[in-house]
């Protein structure tokens, strides 16, 4: 497996070293003692979660309040996203900045994205399945997010294309915001 910081360093791409023939492939797409050593912490992943969505669908922008913060792990299993993550860390370097990585089916990519960050990704293709790992449960009472479009990010389709649930159209802006997370306190 290869890891890679991004420009924000606490974002990790991961790229799985996959090994095909005539019959196919075969990749290990998770190696918790190989992340762990890259990371120089533990995690434990315990909820798997599963979406599919069709094109110009954008989920997010995502993230649970401390003590239920969540690490993801992310990948697409059909299809490609553009997937992003938003530094929210009140006192971080690099507060307000994002991140945003295509994940597909093709280049196996995934992205982690640690506690103290918004989490959100658009379908680019006719419809995309997305599966991600996290390190605590779901939990309604520390659910939060930020407006979608509050970040200059390419969403790489047109606005008026995009799929929004209700309540991602209604998201506060991040100056808006009253519950965001403490840089070092997550």
């Amino acid at each position: 497996m290869k890891f890679t910081k991004m420009e924000i360093p606490e974002i990790i791409v991961i790229e799985p070293k996959v090994i095909g023939d005539h019959r196919g492939y075969f990749s290990e797409t998770f190696r918790e003692d190989m992340l762990e050593k890259f990371l120089g912490y533990k995690i434990n992943f315990i909820q798997d979660n599963e979406s599919k969505s069709s094109k110009a669908v954008l989920r997010g922008l995502h993230y649970q309040l401390s003590p239920k913060a969540q690490t993801k792990l992310v990948r697409v299993i059909n299809g490609i996203i553009l997937d992003v993550a938003v530094d929210i860390r009140v006192g971080s370097p690099t507060f307000g900045k994002h991140v945003a990585v295509e994940l597909s089916s093709d280049n196996k990519k995934q992205m982690l994205i640690p506690k103290g960050f918004a989490h959100g990704f658009i379908v680019l293709s006719d419809s995309a399945t997305v599966l991600y790992k996290v390190d605590e449960y779901y939990s309604p009472e520390h659910d939060r997010g930020v407006l979608f479009s509050d970040f200059g990010i390419d969403w790489k389709l047109p606005e008026s294309d995009f799929v929004l649930s209700v309540k991602d159209k209604i998201q506060p802006k991040l100056a808006d915001s009253k519950d965001l997370l403490i840089f070092g306190e997550i």
